[in-house]
């Protein structure tokens, strides 16, 4: 047997965990997905392909240094595939969205005890909306200016939002709609002071998660940096360029990319499910 085909057949499983890696990459849900620009869309294609072309580049070096054929696919999937498995998690953006929310809320609550409406009230917060929800604020206040029904334009805004807490907070908004009394905005304060607290909590736990990343970080790069040393000087990895050893080799690092994956899939949280759904009446956005 020849040393090419176990290297290619070791090739092809790296290039399926490559494919599982980035599969299992955290990406936008279906409904914000529509909401990407086309410009942030071409510019994630152009990082990629730019770390692929980087990750190739290595890969032929390492293959005309070391006589690897493995090291042309396992320098790609390193390159692309590392920072992805070893970076952080999607958490610290959904923290800031809910900590915006918090804000928001808090903000529409004291401009309601001065005694306006409700709409106007939501119109009025646009210019101190947080950076974070302040698109989906702004079509909000778009629909309400062009005549919208309050509830209706509520639901499409909480369907924006896609979270279970802006979910909540529209909930009460639509319920200070239908029954316009009084007593909303202590409603919505006590709701701010929620969110708050779960902010709080949720910054907790990330720090704490952010550790054992951490140490997976630097237990990486040591290994990959001692790997690619040995693969340059000394006889140590020399049964790794026959045949079997390229397949070992695969098996090795196959074992450990699956326990980082292990580890992302275990740190991240999976999001509460949302109780609030747009009406199937609703129009297009303007």
């Amino acid at each position: 047997m020849t040393p090419m085909l176990p290297a290619l057949a070791g090739g092809l499983i790296a290039a399926g965990i490559l494919g599982i890696v980035l599969g299992l990459r955290p990406t936008a849900e279906p409904r914000r997905e529509k909401r990407i620009a086309r410009g942030h869309r071409v510019a994630l294609t152009s990082r990629i392909r730019m770390l692929l072309l980087i990750g190739v580049g290595l890969g032929i070096l390492g293959w005309v240094i070391t006589g690897w054929v493995l090291a042309l696919v396992i320098a790609p999937v390193a390159v692309i595939g590392l920072p992805a498995l070893l970076g952080a998690p999607p958490a610290a953006t959904q923290i800031n969205r809910l900590e915006a929310m918090e804000e928001w809320t808090r903000s529409l609550s004291g401009v309601l005890t001065v005694g306006i409406g409700l709409e106007q009230a939501l119109v009025a917060t646009l210019r101190s909306t947080p950076a974070p929800i302040s698109p989906e604020v702004s079509r909000l206040v778009a629909r309400l200016r062009a005549r919208w029904d309050t509830e209706t334009a509520l639901r499409a805004f909480a369907d924006e939002l896609d979270d279970a807490t802006g979910d909540l907070i529209a909930a009460n908004l639509i319920l200070g709609a239908r029954r316009r009394g009084a007593g909303l905005a202590s409603v919505l304060e006590g709701l701010a002071e929620s969110v708050a607290a779960d902010v709080r909590a949720r910054r907790q736990v990330e720090a704490d998660r952010a550790k054992p990343r951490s140490t997976a970080r630097w237990v990486t790069l040591i290994s990959a940096s001692v790997l690619v040393v040995l693969a340059l000087s000394g006889q140590y990895v020399e049964p790794y360029a026959t045949a079997i050893g390229q397949v070992i080799l695969v098996v090795l690092l196959s074992a450990y990319v699956g326990t980082l994956i292990w580890m992302r899939r275990m740190a991240t949280g999976k999001p509460l499910p949302r109780f609030l759904e747009a009406r199937a009446d609703a129009v297009a956005t303007p």
